[in-house]
């Protein structure tokens, strides 16, 4: 592999600092290659899940996750760019990694900063995930809902998933874990919004420890074009109902901002950011004005294939196309 390519790859791998409306400055950690994941939820950012999975497996080697984070942190720093939190939110399911918890570790050798995973919770009853997460600082667990059928139909979960072992693990999970426990709620119009799903689902997570709970709605283009955001009456209503049982609530229902790091190469910003982050066109447009480029850029990324335009609540967006293996020979990004 030669040295463009090997750097294009660790690209890849890590990206940002990106806006986090929960975290700060995140630098994200892409170590699922797309889309390895246990669910194909109908809002998903990413699009459909191609074929779902739940054997725990390797994917890169951990020194290549600790290189691409090490290489990506000293591109930052040079860049004057900050960084609060080294977060695990990939093209998956980031505890499909058999690797994670090794990960992890390799990462504490190298830096002080803070280290999150964002999962989809549907592996939280194995104990090998368990033992992963503990060893993270920041954990948030994906929570959309406590009735089975409506997470049937919102997640869509792989056919040997049962929900309830998902919530016994989330509560065994929580009595142990001591790092900072977060749970997330996507809430999407007609599924899972109407009062009595929000009240068993504020009273079902008075068993577990958390120190906030979000409500987020869907702000990207999702997977299917019917998914949409709640009415602004039906997101207070929640609010008040998930409070109400003395929950910590916070919303995460707006715009993070355009403050994408760059770090001297728009075309791999641009690609390592919206493998897993879809950027509105505004940050797209500030970011190539930071690299002074222009938008050829971006017309050579859609045109090979590699990048798409999409819109969503009357916004557009740019997202990184998931990848066919012809795609994988354009970058030179191959699995090895």
């Amino acid at each position: 592999m030669s040295n463009d390519n090997k750097k294009m790859k660790l690209q890849m791998i890590a990206f940002g600092p990106v806006p986090s409306r929960r975290l700060g400055r995140s630098l994200g950690i892409n170590n699922i290659p797309p889309k390895a994941c246990t669910y194909s939820c109908v809002y998903c950012q990413l699009g459909l899940t191609p074929k779902m999975e739940t054997r725990l497996r390797p994917f890169y080697d951990p020194e290549k996750i600790r290189e691409a984070v090490f290489e990506k942190m000293e591109s930052a720093h040079q860049s004057g760019e900050s960084i609060d939190y080294l977060t695990f939110v990939p093209d998956g399911e980031p505890t499909l990694d058999i690797h994670l918890g090794e990960e992890i570790e390799r990462l504490r050798s190298l830096t002080d900063k803070k280290i999150a995973v964002i999962t989809n919770s549907s592996l939280i009853w194995h104990d090998q995930v368990k033992e992963y997460l503990n060893k993270a600082d920041w954990v948030s667990l994906k929570i959309d809902s406590v009735n089975e059928a409506i997470w049937r139909k919102i997640n869509r979960p792989h056919r040997s998933l049962e929900l309830q072992t998902i919530l016994d693990g989330i509560v065994e999970f929580a009595k142990h874990y001591r790092g900072n426990l977060v749970t997330e709620t996507m809430l999407v119009r007609g599924l899972n919004d109407n009062e009595n799903q929000i009240r068993s689902l504020a009273k079902w997570m008075q068993r577990i420890p958390a120190n906030v709970s979000y409500l987020s709605i869907p702000i990207r283009p999702p997977a299917e074009k019917q998914v949409q955001p709640p009415d602004e009456d039906t997101l207070i209503r929640a609010y008040e109902i998930m409070s109400a049982q003395n929950h910590t609530v916070e919303y995460l229902i707006g715009y993070e901002g355009n403050a994408f790091a760059f770090t001297g190469y728009a075309e791999k910003d641009l690609l390592s950011i919206t493998a897993v982050h879809p950027m509105r066109e505004e940050a797209v447009s500030e970011l190539l004005n930071r690299a002074e480029t222009n938008w050829s850029v971006i017309d050579q990324l859609i045109e090979k294939g590699i990048m798409v335009k999409k819109t969503f609540q009357g916004k557009t967006f740019y997202a990184r196309k998931l990848y066919a293996p012809r795609d994988h020979d354009i970058l030179g990004l191959r699995m090895e």
